[in-house]
């Protein structure tokens, strides 16, 4: 069940392989992702000390959070991925030129998951090219349910 998902990030980049990743949360962020004040749009994921971050991910805190936390909507949050999954995403971004997007905030098992995605970036004709794609593709939808008819 997706939480809320990034759609800049697909307009921004070509995605070749998704992961999803475990995030490393405090109680307040937890309710208040769960409450859906979550906003993926601006943040990003980077690697640091053999280690991957998200970074940019704005999560509001909730009006009836604790009196004794104080709590920053924008922390740098730890994701947790298994060690060859690491290794792999390193190799690939440091060598190969990729970098990492979130793409999705969803539950798996009651667990907050973040889908992470290996990109690589597009440039602005590939954009039009995309949104030329779409629109055609609406329009044989429309063209298709007329006939139909």
């Amino acid at each position: 069940m997706s939480i809320i998902q990034n759609k800049k990030a697909f307009h921004d980049f070509f995605i070749e392989e998704k992961f999803e990743a475990g995030l490393v949360l405090e109680g307040w962020e937890v309710k208040s992702i769960r409450a859906g004040r979550v906003q993926l749009k601006e943040s990003y994921v980077i690697i640091k000390q053999g280690a991957i971050w998200l970074i940019g991910c704005h999560i509001s805190p909730l009006p009836t959070a604790s009196t004794h936390v104080h709590p920053d909507p924008t922390r740098i949050r730890k994701l947790l991925l298994k060690g060859g999954q690491i290794d792999k995403l390193i190799g690939k971004v440091e060598r190969a030129g990729y970098t990492l997007a979130a793409l999705d905030m969803h539950y798996r098992n009651g667990w907050v998951k973040l889908e992470i995605g290996l990109a690589k970036g597009k440039k602005q004709h590939d954009k039009r090219e995309t949104e030329k794609n779409r629109e055609w593709e609406r329009e044989k939808q429309r063209l298709m349910k007329h006939n139909v008819r």
